[in-house]
């Protein structure tokens, strides 16, 4: 079989290697990967930002989907032939969130997907949603996971509240997706006009270009009445945080989960006081969580938002097309035939 392996940090590093095909051990499985969705993770992985002390060689990429090809002894929960899915952290099943799951990450320190087959522990995968195809459900793991916490584990969401996300990337859209399934009413900014315009196409309902408008969190208000948002999803890091504190209600619940713009710098935390604000890391979500997701979009049906698709041996050209920052929800690696 095929897969992408680097020995040293940078996008030109990455390299196709002929490996043996995998074999299952006990409570293992066999995927046989058909799709696999990128993250901005696997960008900072493959060119040494994330974690500049992982073991080399290494293969990354942590969201695929496919079908079992094989099991080990004592597996359960699924049989050769299912459609699966990854689990990002495949060690946190149920229950609040511990460190050490940390260390059971897909695409480093665990098994990366960017391959034909991977080998992978029974509790890593999860049966995917039966109306979507293998580029579909790739997108999940992370991306549709990470929105769903902030939304429905943390967020509570009810319908006719107010969301607001940043940006348009892949975590961002399902938010505008799931919010809008839910019944909620969603904020969205952009720097590109054209962006916020899909947006609306998937059901953003008020729209704001931030470079045209540099004080945002005041659109944000006067959208919501004064109030601000119930829930707003920070996607953007530190130079957004004052201004997404700004443009929460009060009471309402401010959910961190990324960093592009920077992770340290001066934020103003008057806001998180004189409104008594709830600020919250997310780190995707419990496999028990992602049933609960799949459950919810076999009973209320989304096409995730796929920017552009990408062959197996153009892995190196997608990560570029991510890091550009250009695409509109996600970028999907197929496999092919």
């Amino acid at each position: 079989m095929r897969r992408y392996e680097f020995a040293s940090f940078g996008l030109d590093q990455l390299k196709i290697v002929e490996r043996e095909d995998p074999t299952p051990g006990p409570g293992e499985v066999v995927v046989d990967v058909e799709a696999f969705s990128l993250n901005y993770r696997d960008l900072l992985v493959v060119k040494g930002s994330y974690n500049p002390n992982i073991t080399l060689p290494a293969t990354p990429a942590s969201d695929a989907a496919g079908t079992v090809a094989a099991v080990g002894e004592g597996v359960s929960r699924v049989r050769p032939g299912e459609r699966v899915m990854t689990h990002f952290l495949s060690d946190w099943i149920d229950g609040p969130f511990e460190k050490r799951y940390v260390a059971s990450t897909l695409g480093v320190p665990g098994p990366g997907v960017a391959a034909e087959k991977v080998l992978l522990p029974e509790r890593a995968v999860l049966k995917a949603p039966a109306n979507l195809d293998a580029a579909g459900a790739s997108t999940l793991p992370i991306a549709a996971l990470t929105a769903w916490n902030a939304l429905v584990t943390e967020g509570h969401l009810e319908a006719g509240q107010w969301v607001l996300t940043l940006g348009t990337g892949g975590v961002s859209v399902f938010v505008i997706q799931l919010a809008k399934a839910l019944g909620a009413r969603v904020i969205v900014t952009s720097s590109s006009d054209e962006k916020l315009e899909r947006a609306r196409a998937l059901g953003a309902d008020v729209l704001v270009n931030y470079r045209k408008s540099p004080r945002w969190d005041k659109d944000v208000l006067d959208a919501t009445k004064g109030q601000g948002a119930d829930i707003v999803v920070e996607t953007a890091g530190i130079a957004t945080m004052s201004a997404s504190l700004k443009a929460a209600r009060a009471g309402g619940l401010v959910a961190v989960l990324g960093g592009v713009t920077g992770l340290s710098g001066e934020v103003n935390i008057a806001p998180l006081t004189m409104k008594r604000l709830r600020v919250l890391g997310i780190l995707v979500d419990s496999r028990a969580s992602f049933e609960k997701l799949v459950a919810f979009l076999d009973e209320h049906p989304i096409q995730p938002a796929i920017d552009r698709k990408f062959r197996f041996e153009e892995l190196p050209d997608a990560l570029r097309h991510m890091e550009a920052g250009a695409h509109f929800g996600k970028i999907v690696v197929e496999r092919g035939r």
